[in-house]
Parts: structure tokens; C-alpha cells; sequence
């Protein structure tokens, strides 16, 4: 599965010189935790996540044993985007495997990550696109893969099993070519960890 099976797309992003309020409103507004943040050309330059917004707009309590949040004076905390995000953000390529996406995550601590083509964002992944990707039932599984390869061939040529996120595909086909086709169409069902693709035997033939 690739990064381009899961990401979220179009994406909201905020340019550098947003207000902080006009940041909150839109992550609260799309229900997101992280905005890109892009330059007048488009580019991406930074990300402003949840975090990034409260700790510099919720006042501190006094009587907690935690160090006060900066900037806590209305007069001097920031007020552009471009004050409060986090520059060089960690981003991942459409076609780069979930896998990696994920090992990035972790080792990088963070819970969104942009998807960059020539550029440009053209998608966002979060831990929770990852996990809701991961966990899906091997019956749902099975249905969609089923979907997909009826769809393609415009009739039931082939009939899918899903075991443990591993799909098994059986059936005729006419080439070497086309099974590879029907591998590869398999494989992007967001879920499918692994795909083996086997053409069934001629009716009264034995192994």
C-alpha cells in the first residue's frame, strides 16, 4: 500500500502571514491537527499543528507546577503563522510505501505528514489514516478487493480470499502479464499487506 491509497486530498493548507486566529478557525472548522503552511508560491515551508496554537494562545494557570506558556501578554505573542510553525517539516512522496511513512512518523514524533509531488502538496497523512487503513476487517477486505477486480474485468473472472490482511487471488487468466495486472490492482486496497496471485488448473488435472 502507498501513501497515495490513504492521503487526504485536496489539502487545507494556511500561508505564512495567516493570523493565528485565522489558523485555529480553520483547523477547528476542517477538524484537522495540522495545517501545511505554504508560501506566496505555493511551496511548503513549515507545518502548525494543534499544539503549536495552544501553547502560545491559552493562558497559563498560575497555580499549576508547570512552567507559564510564552508570550502569555496579548501585547507580544505572535499573531502571524509564520511565528509559531515549525519549519523543515517531515514529508513523504504518493508512492512511497506505508510502511515507511509510519517508521518516519515515529522516529520524527510527528502526527501528520504531508504528501509532496514536483513540489507541490498534493496530500496529508495522519497516524489515524495509517491505523484506520491497518485495521480493517479481512471480510471488508475480501468485498473490495472482490469489487475491484469484477469492476476491471466487467464480469467474476477471478474470486478473492483475504486471510490475516494477505489476499489470495485464483482464477484463469490469459497472460502472465494480466496476472500481474490483477496483483497490482489488489495491492492498492488500502489494508492489503500482501497479494498472491495463482491461475487456477484446468478442470480434471491434478497436481
Amino acid at each position: 500500500m502507498r501513501a497515495k491509497d490513504i492521503m487526504s486530498s485536496p489539502v487545507h493548507t494556511v500561508t505564512q502571514t495567516a493570523s493565528v486566529e485565522a489558523a485555529t478557525e480553520l483547523i477547528t472548522a476542517k477538524a484537522v491537527t495540522a495545517l501545511p503552511v505554504v508560501d506566496p508560491a505555493g511551496a511548503l515551508v513549515g507545518m502548525v499543528s494543534e499544539s503549536d496554537l495552544l501553547w502560545h494562545r491559552v493562558p497559563s494557570d498560575p497555580t499549576a507546577h508547570i512552567r507559564p506558556m510564552p508570550d502569555a501578554d496579548p501585547a507580544t505573542r505572535p499573531g502571524m503563522v509564520v511565528e509559531i510553525m515549525s519549519p523543515y517539516p517531515v514529508t513523504t512522496r504518493p508512492d512511497a510505501d506505508l510502511a515507511e511513512v509510519a517508521e518516519a512518523m515515529l522516529e520524527h514524533d510527528v502526527r501528520s505528514m504531508p504528501v509532496i509531488e514536483d513540489g507541490v502538496v498534493v496530500g496529508i497523512i495522519s497516524r489515524r489514516d495509517i491505523l484506520r487503513a491497518m485495521v480493517r476487517g479481512d471480510d471488508v477486505l475480501t468485498a473490495e478487493v472482490q469489487h475491484r477486480l469484477d469492476e476491471y474485468a466487467g464480469s467474476h473472472r477471478w474470486t478473492a480470499t483475504v486471510v490475516g490482511g494477505v489476499a489470495h487471488v485464483i482464477g484463469e487468466f490469459d497472460n502472465g502479464a494480466e496476472q500481474g495486472v490483477v496483483a497490482v490492482l489488489t495491492r492498492t486496497v488500502p489494508g492489503v499487506a500482501a497479494v498472491e496471485v495463482r491461475a487456477a488448473r484446468p478442470a480434471g488435472t491434478t497436481e
